[in-house]
């Protein structure tokens, strides 16, 4: 269950910009002598001295900005340099097969990497509708729609020159998926 929950994490902290519940919860974190567990234990400590403002700026800065954010969180610009691409569309059949869709009213492509990692959560965990998908399913899902492209956003969250908060939750996304990539191997 701690793969779900992680992902949750990355998906929230990630889709949306932070809100008090949300800077909250990442400041309870606990962390252990891991890379990843001081990864989450120097994003507790960020998040726990943080203002909500500052931390909006901060999202803001990374992902929106004008004429846009430091970073583009997109599996079809990481991929193709592009926007709406193929990726995308690959992504939006996949999910369709699954019985998922982009929920009303959210208009970012299903790409981002926070609905991405929100996805990789249901999967692991399920919903309401339905139960846990198949190991490999989540296999296919993440080798096919997050692995080509993930390390390298995540890595470069971790040196972007905005990130402050941002920065080891960049460093907890390089870990872990380097654990799911591994972990997949492991598992084949």
């Amino acid at each position: 269950m701690w793969r779900a929950q992680l992902y949750a994490l990355l998906g929230r902290s990630l889709a949306r910009r932070p809100d008090t519940a949300l800077l909250t919860a990442l400041a309870q974190l606990k962390g252990d002598a891991s890379p990843l567990g001081e990864a989450l234990a120097a994003l507790a400590e960020r998040a726990g001295g943080v203002s909500l403002e500052r931390a909006q700026e901060e999202y803001d800065a990374l992902f929106i900005g004008l004429p846009r954010g430091e970073l583009v969180p997109y599996a079809s610009f990481y991929r193709t340099g592009f926007l709406y691409e193929r990726p995308l569309a690959k992504l939006r059949g996949d999910m369709a097969q699954l019985g998922y869709a982009r929920a009303d009213g959210v208009y970012e492509p299903e790409d981002h990497m926070g609905a991405l990692c929100e996805l990789m959560a249901l999967l692991i965990s399920g919903d309401e509708s339905r139960g846990p998908a198949e190991l490999a399913t989540q296999e296919r899902m993440f080798r096919q729609h997050i692995a080509p492209w993930a390390e390298r956003f995540f890595t470069d969250l971790e040196k972007a020159p905005s990130a402050h908060l941002y920065q080891p939750l960049g460093t907890a996304g390089r870990i872990f998926m380097s654990i799911e990539t591994q972990a997949f191997a492991l598992a084949a």
